[in-house]
């Protein structure tokens, strides 16, 4: 294949699911309005991919690894690490790192349950907030924590003692409407538990929320920790695929695999990661990108997000934007600046609406080549028509090699 080709990968995240009754059978991908995604499919190649090995969790840090063309078996060490790498952490060889989601728990009865894993979508300036009192009174020279955006941060212990980095941590959006107690560490004197407690007090202290949560808001109450791990370390993308890169995200998950495999990462402005991004700003940037890379890894939230909440409406208005707003501007503006190109549509893993959290179940792909029609599907790009093309790739990661080499 020409070397002249620019290569985009759309990614859905979370866009796969199941068939609902209240679509008639249908899963959302089949009932959104996606007229880009069924002009595409037409003449793409359609097929299935296995994002997330057995025995791994099914999580956006191993399928995106996955998807960026890295076996997870050979490069995966946790979830945190990877958005550490996005923020620049400085971690040493026994420094153990981990995601630190600021949550609402829901008080009823004496029991806490995990209401909201977002804390309402905090905003970014009252996270710092929170953060940085954690940090006064929290901090010491092993325990830091690092602030991100919106509910999503990181906790780092310096020379992090074995049992701490191996103890078993459960995602907080997998356990929404659980009861908190049956997933925190079993050891009452564990210091991840106790970080967890004070958290509680601390933030309770802060006037702001102290008065909303009085109020009976959803916003943050706690920090829940998990995803922990220790430095990875990638190949560059070009040593492996021979392509520069680059990666446009508002998550610093992707980010960071990104920074880690040699890539640029691009700062769209208006990207949130949630449904309010601006889809028009991310098509724009990514290409202005392809103008100097010839790779861009281009990564949307908002159908995960909506997933997660069981909202299917918002779910549906996710697809929609992404390929009305998102994919239509993008085409054009492929057509307009470059004679040759292939886009890689696809989710990292299904996220149904029904179970609200993540599945290692096989996702569909839609591969267009501007210069190859090949025999696509009249019925479009979605769940069923990608498994009917009986075109499968066992392990996910191979799919990259063949997108980019046509092999």
């Amino acid at each position: 294949m020409s070397s002249e080709y620019k290569y985009i990968v759309l990614l859905g995240d979370g866009m796969a699911d199941e068939p609902l009754p209240e679509l008639e059978g249908k899963t959302p991908l089949q009932a959104a309005a996606t007229p880009h995604f069924d002009l595409l499919a037409k003449t793409a190649e359609l097929g299935t991919a296995v994002t997330v090995p057995e025995g791994y969790p099914a999580g956006s840090d191993v399928a995106n690894l996955a998807v960026f063309g890295y076996a997870p078996e050979k490069y995966y060490t946790g979830r945190a690490p990877l958005e550490a790498a996005s923020m620049g952490l400085d971690l040493g060889p026994d420094d153990v790192v981990f995601r630190c989601n600021l949550v609402n728990i829901l008080q009823y009865q004496m029991r806490g349950f995990l209401h909201d894993f977002s804390a309402g979508h905090i905003t970014t300036a009252d996270a710092h907030e929170i953060i940085a009192a954690l940090n006064k009174e929290l901090k010491t020279d092993q325990i830091e924590f690092f602030p991100g955006i919106s509910y999503r941060h990181l906790m780092v212990i310096r020379d992090c003692p074995p049992e701490l980095a191996q103890v078993s941590l459960t995602p907080p959006h997998d356990i929404i409407g659980q009861e908190v107690v049956e997933h925190l560490p079993d050891d009452l004197g564990s210091p991840l538990l106790q970080l967890t407690t004070s958290s509680q007090m601390i933030i309770h202290q802060l006037p702001k929320f102290r008065e909303r949560l009085d109020k009976g808001e959803v916003t943050a109450n706690s920090i829940w920790l998990w995803g922990q791990g220790k430095k990875p370390r990638l190949d560059s993308f070009n040593t492996l695929y021979g392509l520069s890169g680059a990666v446009i995200s508002a998550v610093d998950l992707i980010k960071g695999i990104g920074l880690l495999a040699g890539m640029e990462n691009i700062e769209v402005p208006g990207a949130t990661g949630y449904l309010d991004t601006d889809y028009e700003n991310k098509a724009a940037y990514a290409v202005a990108a392809l103008q100097k890379a010839d790779f861009v890894y281009l990564h949307v939230e908002s159908p995960d997000e909506s997933s997660h909440e069981g909202s299917l409406e918002k779910k549906l208005q996710a697809i929609g934007d992404l390929d009305t707003r998102l994919l239509g501007p993008l085409l054009k503006g492929l057509r307009e600046n470059f004679p040759a190109y292939r886009i890689l549509v696809m989710p990292d893993h299904p996220t149904p609406i029904r179970l609200k959290t993540h599945t290692a179940a096989p996702v569909p792909f839609m591969i267009y080549d501007n210069c190859q029609t090949k025999a696509g599907s009249a019925a479009g790009y979605n769940e069923e028509t990608a498994a009917a093309a009986n075109n499968h790739f066992a392990e996910g990661w191979r799919l990259q090699k063949h997108f980019i080499k046509n092999l």
